[in-house]
């Protein structure tokens, strides 16, 4: 596989100011994704990340049924994770089942595939300050071997303070529908996730420092952009993780 086009994205952040801020379209968590019994129990997260994925999958007219699905974040269900420890060190240690059952990995993963009555496969992973590089490098793997198309949603909730203070904040979430080979619609035209030592851009450096998954910054500002072949990085490690991108011809 020479390239993997990207046929449509999405960005969700729930802070106003930051998400104004953006270089590129981002919106609101739209809470109508997710289905009202459902969305009572949701996490910031699963919001997030639904939101993304529904809006990605729209402006690429697929039908999220018929999709295999990544669903990457670096610290996953960090809240409720969070709220069953506090339980568990009281006297009586008492834990909501329904709270155990959302605490895993993949719990936006297996929601979106129940919601969407998607069979296709889906899977979550995690690689700390590398998630978004390696959420791209998966996707890469995935669409060289098996061909068609896939959707990537990258996430993170905001993290509760006192577990690493200064950071795990802002909350945001993006979506890339991403196909094998040159497509016909693409917008751009991605080479294989590759180490190398292209500068991240300073204006983002601190965020993504402190936020990892928004070291998707870099790739999503020049989406809309025609842009000549070049390298973007994805994360902002001395010697990180960068990508070549061109516009679609």
């Amino acid at each position: 596989m020479e390239c993997m086009s990207l046929l449509g994205f999405s960005a969700c952040a729930p802070d106003a100011e930051f998400r104004d801020s953006l270089p590129f379209p981002a919106f609101d968590i739209n809470r109508e994704t997710i289905p009202p019994l459902l969305r009572r129990r949701s996490s910031q997260a699963m919001q997030m990340a639904f939101s993304a994925a529904a809006a990605a999958c729209e402006q690429a007219q697929r039908s999220p049924a018929t999709l295999p699905a990544i669903f990457a974040s670096v610290a996953g269900e960090i809240k409720t994770t969070d709220q069953i420890c506090t339980e568990l060190v009281k006297a009586d240690g008492l834990m909501s089942p329904s709270a155990f059952h959302n605490s895993v990995q993949n719990t936006a993963a297996g929601y979106w595939s129940i919601v969407q009555q998607c069979t296709q496969p889906a899977c979550a992973l995690a690689a700390g300050d590398d998630t978004f590089a390696m959420a791209l490098l998966e996707a890469w793997c995935q669409l060289s071997v098996y061909g068609g198309e896939l959707l990537l949603v990258c996430y993170d909730e905001t993290w509760p303070g006192y577990l690493a203070p200064g950071y795990g904040h802002p909350a945001f979430a993006c979506a890339l529908l991403l196909g094998a080979g040159a497509m016909t619609g693409g917008s751009l035209q991605m080479g294989r996730p590759e180490l190398g030592s292209v500068g991240f851009p300073d204006t983002w450096a601190g965020l993504a420092a402190r936020m990892p998954i928004l070291a998707a910054i870099p790739l999503l500002s020049v989406v809309e952009a025609p842009v000549p072949p070049k390298l973007v990085a994805l994360s902002p490690a001395a010697l990180g993780w960068q990508i070549t991108i061109r516009a679609d011809q």
